[in-house]
């Protein structure tokens, strides 16, 4: 799987390289922009980690030559003004014109290395949002990103991969010489392949992959709306039995007519109705002002 991604990324797809201080993945990535440049892709580098010569030696004269580099290796930060680009300047709008200054007939690979330097002064979900909106841009056509995991909490990391389509984390092996790479990839029809292979990489960038670790497809669940049963767990019975139900039907409600007392009441003979009162000794009643209680 680690072969086929490095062959070519879908449209709207977002790879992640995930490595730590002990397995870093600085020359996976340039054997991606290397594969990327030889099927003649455009691509277009955010570099703050290595500088512009270090990213190009290796790679052949023709492709280190249609290489767009847009380094803030030198000056991240914007403090002395001497990078063509700053951490300040991720934004979906500065992006977007930093592409059409150069303007491609294709659409254009977006590698940024890394989101780890990014993260370190701009917040992680500020960072999470702005992903998406260069996704949602149509300017990119895809987003290829070091993240150093061992420099951020498991739940920023975790929330970072959550949005990518492809995550590739790099383990090293006891050996010394070949790489273990676990694939995460989520597909369109929403199956999860997970891949583990073991690497390594040559001295021409090209990617060997000597074996298979493990190969596992986890399906996700249909979220289908299923109605739940409220009673299924409960320590005590709701449900009536056959006796129950019947002496429940034949209760006299209070304050329900039968149909008897509907007849009796539509039916009422002469004098029916009548409310009949006696004047009691004690009744405070004054002709005069009859609304006296009312006073306040």
């Amino acid at each position: 799987m680690l072969l086929d991604v490095l062959q070519g990324a879908e449209a709207g797809s977002f790879i992640i390289f995930r490595d730590s201080a002990i397995c870093p993945g600085h020359r996976l990535l340039k054997s991606y922009v290397h594969a990327a440049l030889k099927r003649e892709d455009v691509v277009h580098v955010l570099e703050f980690e290595t500088s512009e010569g270090e990213l190009t030696a290796g790679l052949d004269a023709n492709c280190a030559q249609r290489l767009h580099v847009h380094s803030g290796f030198v000056d991240p930060l914007g403090w002395i003004q001497r990078s063509s680009f700053t951490v300040h300047q991720f934004t979906s709008q500065d992006i977007s014109a930093l592409l059409s200054s150069k303007p491609q007939s294709k659409p254009v690979l977006l590698v940024i290395d890394s989101l780890s330097w990014l993260m370190r002064h701009i917040d992680p979900v500020v960072i999470c949002k702005r992903l998406q909106e260069i996704k949602r841009g149509g300017a990119v056509k895809s987003i290829v990103g070091l993240l150093h995991a061992d420099l951020h909490q498991s739940g920023v990391v975790a929330s970072v991969c959550n949005l990518a389509s492809t995550v590739i984390s790099l383990t090293p092996r006891t050996n010394g010489q070949w790489v273990l790479a676990r694939t995460t990839k989520r597909t369109k029809s929403g199956k999860v392949l997970q891949e583990g292979e073991l690497f390594s990489i040559q001295e021409d960038l090209s990617v060997t992959v000597h074996s298979k670790v493990s190969h596992t497809t986890v399906t996700q669940p249909e979220t289908d709306t299923v109605e739940g049963n409220p009673a299924a767990n409960l320590t005590f019975n709701l449900h009536l039995s056959e006796m129950e139900r019947e002496a429940r039907e034949k209760l006299a409600l209070p304050f329900v007519f039968s149909q008897e007392k509907k007849s009796a009441l539509l039916n009422a003979g002469q004098g029916a109705g009548r409310i009949l009162y006696e004047p009691d000794a004690n009744d405070d009643f004054d002709q005069e002002d009859p609304d006296e209680d009312l006073d306040v």
